[in-house]
């Protein structure tokens, strides 16, 4: 049977838990050769795919320090030989404590931005030359639902996925010329392990999300990574500047 990503050679980075985890480990086993990045080596993630048969190097980058995001791009060529598909899902989410956005200081601001946004740019500055060298590729942008939504008191994090939302659109038409498609998928609230581990998160908001959905369950990492695995195939050859809610149907888009 024909892996549907069998060659394509994908970086993805956050991959060391969570959705960044299931999906490095969904690529692997669909036929991607797969870099798996995070601040520190990922090492269980690499493991495990090997494990399972797959092919994967692991890298080590801080996405908000630009020089580091070079390194990891240049060292992802130089291992898998080159590079098809970016998914940027490096973020800062599951920390964060919800609360009145007058009590969120700037500094706050500004170190979210710098990874959630900032840290998207620099590893899609980074990769697009390669890309547009090999005649094209995938960037996939992890987003999240809140845009949609308005969730209140996690006003910072909206606002730098409401960024990320509208850089994927306009990405997708500055480089579409160059065979580069840009997509997004948009989880909802999901039960990650960083997530298990917030208790004011999930006392807030684990309830109010299950109950809000059409498929009225928790959600968890796995259920994420196929959306991503079809923006990296031959099925959406020609979607781009698209962002799929992947929610339970929690919001209609």
């Amino acid at each position: 049977m024909t892996q549907p990503l069998m060659d394509r050679k994908v970086l993805v980075t956050g991959a060391a838990t969570g959705i960044g985890r299931a999906i490095a480990l969904e690529l692997a086993s669909q036929g991607a050769q797969v870099a798996a990045a995070d601040i520190q080596v990922p090492t269980q993630t690499v493991d495990a795919i090997r494990k399972a048969g797959g092919q994967a190097v692991g890298l080590a980058a801080d996405v908000s320090q630009p020089d580091q995001v070079q390194d990891m791009v240049s060292s992802c060529v130089r291992e898998l030989g080159g590079l098809d598909g970016l998914v940027n899902n490096a973020g800062i989410y599951s920390s964060l404590i919800p609360r009145p956005f007058e009590d969120i200081d700037l500094a706050e601001w500004q170190r979210l931005f710098s990874v959630n946004v900032f840290g998207l740019v620099s590893c899609c500055q980074a990769v697009v030359p390669h890309m547009k060298r090999n005649g094209g590729g995938r960037i996939v942008n992890i987003i999240s639902g809140t845009p949609f939504k308005g969730i209140p008191f996690m006003l910072h994090y909206v606002a730098s996925k409401g960024a990320v939302l509208g850089i994927t659109r306009s990405l997708a038409k500055e480089l579409g010329p160059d065979n580069i498609l840009v997509n997004g998928v948009a989880p909802g609230f999901t039960l990650s392990e960083g997530v298990m581990g917030n208790e004011v998160q999930l006392q807030k908001l684990r309830e109010v999300s299950k109950n809000a959905r059409s498929l009225a369950r928790d959600q968890v990492p796995g259920d994420v990574t196929g959306a991503v695995a079809f923006f990296l195939g031959s099925g959406s050859a020609f979607i781009t500047g698209q962002t799929l809610l992947v929610d339970g149907g929690s919001h209609f888009n």
